[in-house]
Order: C-alpha cells, then sequence, then structure tokens
C-alpha cells in the first residue's frame, strides 16, 4: 500500500501537513469547514496544489468563519470566483457557502458540525458517503472519505509503523474508538 507518509516525508508542503493535521482529531467548526472546503477544492486537482493555496484560500473565506461564509451572496461569490489565489470554480465555491449553512443548522439540530459526526460515528465509508451526499453538496466518495480520514473519523492516515501514527493514537481518534472488529 502507498502511504501518505512515504509521500510526505521530507517534502516541504506535504510533511508539515502530514505530521500535524493528517489524521489529528479535529473539533472546531470553523477547522471543520476549513478541511471540507479544502477537500472538495482539491478534486480534479493534486494536493499540493491545494496545500499552495490555502493560505489564499483561509484569507478569501475569513478564516472559514462558518456564519460569514454561510451570509456570502452574490457579490461575495463574485469575489471569490475573481480572486486568483484560490482556486476558482463555481460549483466549489457554492458548495462551500451552502455547506457553511448546512453546518450552521446543525447547531440547532446537533449542537453543531463536531457534535453531528459524533452522532453518526461510527460509520463506515461507503454510509458516511451516503450521509454526506444527503446533507452537503460536493462530497462524494473520494471528498469524504478524505475529510474523514483528514479529521480522524476514519482510519487509513498513516502507516502502523509511522512515527505520527502513535502521536495520534494517544489522541484517541474517533476511528480508534469504533467497537472491536468494526473495521475488519
Amino acid at each position: 500500500m502507498n502511504w501518505y507518509c512515504d509521500i510526505a516525508k521530507g517534502h516541504p508542503w506535504h510533511e508539515p501537513y502530514h505530521d500535524t493535521e493528517y489524521g489529528f482529531p479535529v473539533a472546531g467548526e470553523s477547522a471543520l469547514l476549513e478541511r471540507l472546503a479544502l477537500e472538495i477544492n482539491q478534486a480534479g486537482l493534486s494536493w499540493l496544489t491545494v496545500l499552495k493555496k490555502r493560505e489564499a484560500f483561509h484569507a478569501a473565506f475569513e478564516g472559514f468563519e462558518v456564519d460569514r461564509v454561510a451570509a456570502y451572496g452574490e457579490a461575495g461569490r463574485a469575489r471569490l470566483l475573481a480572486n486568483a489565489g484560490i482556486i476558482r470554480n463555481r460549483l466549489k465555491v457554492d458548495a462551500v457557502i451552502h455547506n457553511a449553512k448546512c453546518i450552521q443548522a446543525m447547531r440547532d439540530s446537533h449542537g453543531g458540525f463536531h457534535a453531528w459526526l459524533q452522532a453518526h460515528h461510527p460509520l463506515r465509508k461507503e454510509d458516511w458517503v451516503k450521509l454526506f451526499k444527503r446533507t452537503f453538496r460536493f462530497t462524494g466518495g473520494e471528498i469524504t472519505g478524505e475529510f474523514l480520514m483528514s479529521t480522524g473519523y476514519l482510519p487509513g492516515t498513516h502507516s502502523p509503523d509511522c512515527r505520527i501514527y502513535g502521536e495520534i493514537a494517544s489522541l484517541e481518534p474517533p476511528w480508534m474508538r469504533a467497537p472491536a472488529g468494526f473495521w475488519d
């Protein structure tokens, strides 16, 4: 199996993400929206492209503060689509705005996005994909799977012999709290 661990080692963009974020549990609403937005924007492109544009995304989407992003109207869309620092794809921009609105609704239904994720955990990838497709826009199998792996809800981010694996395990990400045999 090819692990991201092998690709990331020594790489100026991949290694910092691998060592400090990929697979680590994420709870903050803005951080979760950012990760979902980055995964959506990676579709059809390389993860390296997204990592290089990450700062520009963060600035353009105002720190991925959910209420701000959810409030974007036509002027906000136009501003984003004119920003050469990000990936200017109308479907992806519209999905991030729509998904921010979905996250707002989760505050009432579940107490927030993190609580919504916790309420549905554990699920197998195919069940998560169905749930995400019913809930969000632009969330197919790869996007959903990578989002959930990167935030600690699905296994597979690091090889067991990776130096970061133990660090993540000590944080007990959600996938590690699934019942014994669940992932078999």
